[in-house]
């Protein structure tokens, strides 16, 4: 299982690179059932942590990490995710602490994961 963690894990840094130009620095991600629970730290680049300096600028930086992450998976799954799953992705559910540089992010799938 650990195999498919690793690999899983890649998928969404990889992704997340893609799209903020930083990917986490650490993703620790357990299965239970048919989810998929992340926490990945260290996501902000320093553009990102310099806007946050602010309460305005703290919403902004947390609107479009999580709205966009959340917009990208509706339109399309990463790559090889549902490959490696073995089931489809039905939801995903994404939040982020800015203040600890913290994201949380579970993915639903429609079987359990094997």
């Amino acid at each position: 299982m650990s195999k498919k963690v690793h690999e899983f894990n890649d998928i969404i840094r990889k992704l997340r690179k893609d799209l903020f130009g930083k990917g986490p620095e650490r993703i620790q991600t357990v299965f239970v059932d048919n989810m998929a629970i992340s926490t990945l730290y260290g996501n902000l680049t320093p553009t990102e942590k310099f806007i946050a300096g602010t309460p305005e600028g703290r919403e902004a930086v947390h609107n479009a990490r999580t709205k966009m992450i959340q917009e990208v998976y509706a339109q399309k799954t990463p790559e090889g995710m549902e490959e490696l799953m073995g089931t489809k992705l039905v939801h995903l559910f994404s939040d982020m602490k800015i203040e600890e540089d913290v994201a949380v992010s579970v993915f639903i799938f429609e079987k359990n994961i094997t």
